[in-house]
């Protein structure tokens, strides 16, 4: 099973003072808005987003259709499939995607030490 790109969602307290630290880290601006207060941040393969008062805890995020430039990819698997694998094999979702839609799509699962997972795909 592909789950495309990877990266990190963390909840921070000040987007600015953040945004500093990591790059600092090495890491560069790639997406997102500080009006919108949200940055994708990226340093190589390495992507991390900083997320100020969207959601609790912070997020391990796949992107099916993805590679980690955002661009998408020529072969995927999609989010359907990949939702029909994770209910075969019994793992609980937290939300899903409607039946009998296509394209864009976005689930939630929680890991055995409740830990967030979206997959979150945009093609």
């Amino acid at each position: 099973m592909k789950l495309g790109a990877f990266s990190v969602s963390l909840s921070v307290k000040d987007l600015s003072v953040s945004k500093v630290f990591y790059e600092n880290l090495g890491f560069k601006a790639f997406g997102g808005d500080m009006k919108m207060n949200y940055l994708i941040m990226k340093n190589g393969n390495s992507l991390v987003g900083l997320f100020q008062g969207m959601f609790e805890g912070n997020i391990l995020t796949f992107n099916p259709g993805w590679d980690e430039n955002a661009t998408k990819l020529e072969s995927f698997d999609d989010i359907r499939t990949i939702q029909k694998h994770l209910i075969e094999k019994a793992i609980k979702l937290d939300s899903q995607v409607e039946d009998g839609t296509s394209g864009a799509a976005s689930l939630t699962v929680t890991d055995p030490d409740g830990n967030i997972i979206l997959i979150d795909q945009h093609v």
